[in-house]
């Protein structure tokens, strides 16, 4: 006669959580080489896809853009980290910064400190959609837009919740847009993409 014997409960095992102190002090003991492209996405370290010709173009083209229509009433941030919790701190492609007489150079922007923020995607398109999105709106920031290489549009995402910004926009070829934060800088799609 064969008795089933029952197999013991499974334990329970989270995932470790990578936490923004730790963080910090793997990247001050050189942990990871200066060209890496890392970042702290809710406690995990995400490699970054290199960035190409289009791409980094794109976001020098939108910085210069961006740096005229401005005139100082935000600092521009280009590919550096921001501290959204205790878990995350990405590295958008830009974000508008409101002005601080520091530069940020005591402490990285939090999400109040957070205009805009601005993601250059092509091959990091699903990411940034399905992680970065999300991630920017469970902290609270007010906009977020993606440059969609891939589609040649804007896509504009506002009203943030717990679960996502609950607005999202499509800027279309022959299109424009402007920040919530500066109802005066004009952004056209056609800009963007034209040599």
């Amino acid at each position: 006669m064969t008795v089933a014997v029952a197999a013991p409960p499974v334990a329970a095992y989270e995932r470790f959580r990578l936490s923004s102190d730790r963080y910090h002090q793997m990247i001050e003991r050189g942990i990871f080489g200066e060209d890496e492209r890392i970042e702290l996405i809710e406690g995990g370290l995400v490699t970054m896809p290199p960035i190409g010709a289009e791409h980094s173009g794109l976001v020098k083209k939108l910085a210069e853009l961006l740096f005229g229509l401005l005139h100082k009433r935000a600092l521009i941030s280009i590919q550096d980290p921001i501290h959204l919790d205790d878990f995350s701190e990405p590295e958008p492609d830009l974000a508008l910064l409101r002005p601080r007489a520091d530069y940020y150079m005591r402490s990285l922007p939090q999400p109040t400190d957070i205009l805009l923020i601005i993601e250059v995607a092509d091959s990091s398109l699903a990411y940034d959609r399905t992680v970065k999105m999300p991630l920017y709106a469970r902290a609270g920031i007010a906009e977020a837009w993606i440059i969609n290489l891939i589609d040649r549009w804007i896509e504009v995402y506002r009203d943030p919740s717990p679960v996502g910004h609950t607005t999202m926009l499509k800027i279309l070829p022959g299109r424009a847009i402007a920040p919530q934060a500066f109802a005066d800088v004009i952004v056209a799609v056609d800009d963007l993409f034209s040599a």
